[in-house]
């Protein structure tokens, strides 16, 4: 029998497996921790969807020529989840209101918006909210959807798109103690949230680069490895949030000037640097 792994021969050797069962039991363990998950199988050219496989478990190998599993890893799941929003609200634009209904009830009961729930929960919320002609316009839902889906799809592009708006913020991370000094609350807090928004976006994005044939693990950043950088830009986070949350203006302005900043530099400049080596 051939074994196959989206498509291509996956060099399985049957050893104590008889059913079907058996097989994909093996390969979930061999897939765990790696983000990655069984989406179907092709049993002899008939294809079987994820949810009816349960029916297909006790079917034995032996009677089959051929299995073909097909798998999906989290970032397919993702960028399928985010175009199918993307759809959605885009179908609901301009519909009408029993129109609207229907699209918001199809895409809340189908799996891209589970994924969404458990996954990517403020993606998630924008998109009910728009649905539901709540919160965000879906002029600006459907922005935020087309940026997610170029970090997946262009995550080069998109580093390299972040220059301007690192600049910026960093440059407001230096202002932030004479804005907190000075009673600038609004720009303060504005601030914190975009700083928070482009750190996210760089993590993210640095990430999605593994997919595209880059050596992220091998990465340093500010002479440190690149888990210990991420565990001391967390903790230095933390304490920022925690100080501005307590209206510690002195603690938070010494924070954001001379940890985050600097932090944020260097990993932005690492990533650039990364991205634009590899032609």
């Amino acid at each position: 029998m051939d074994i196959l792994i989206n498509g291509q021969d996956a060099g399985i050797t049957l050893e104590h497996e008889k059913t079907i069962g058996d097989l994909l039991i093996g390969i979930e363990h061999w897939l765990d921790g790696t983000g990655s998950h069984v989406s179907g199988i092709v049993l002899d050219d008939e294809p079987i969807q994820v949810e009816d496989i349960p029916i297909a478990w006790e079917r034995e190998l032996s009677a089959l020529q051929s299995i073909d599993i097909r798998i999906f890893s989290w970032l397919n799941f993702a960028h399928e989840a985010l175009i199918s929003a993307k759809s959605a609200l885009k179908a609901s634009e301009d519909a009408s209101f029993e129109e609207k209904k229907a699209v918001r009830s199809a895409f809340e009961s189908g799996p891209a918006a589970a994924f969404l729930k458990e996954q990517m929960w403020d993606i998630a919320k924008s998109v009910a909210s728009s649905l539901a002609g709540e919160g965000l316009s879906p002029t600006d839902t459907l922005k935020l959807l087309e940026e997610r889906i170029r970090e997946i799809e262009q995550p080069k592009q998109e580093i390299l798109t972040c220059n301007a708006l690192v600049s910026e913020i960093v440059s407001r991370l230096e202002d932030l103690p004479l804005d907190l000094q000075t009673g600038k609350d609004k720009r303060a807090l504005e601030t914190v949230h975009l700083f928070s928004h482009i750190t996210e976006k760089l993590f993210r994005l640095l990430s999605f680069l593994k997919h595209h044939g880059f050596e992220v693990d091998a990465i340093t950043i500010a002479s440190l490895p690149l888990n210990r950088f991420i565990d001391d830009f967390n903790n230095a986070l933390t304490e920022l949030m925690e100080a501005f949350e307590a209206k510690d203006t002195v603690l938070t302005g010494d924070l954001a000037e001379y940890e985050m900043a600097p932090r944020l530099v260097s990993l932005y400049s690492t990533l650039k640097d990364t991205v634009s080596q590899k032609a």
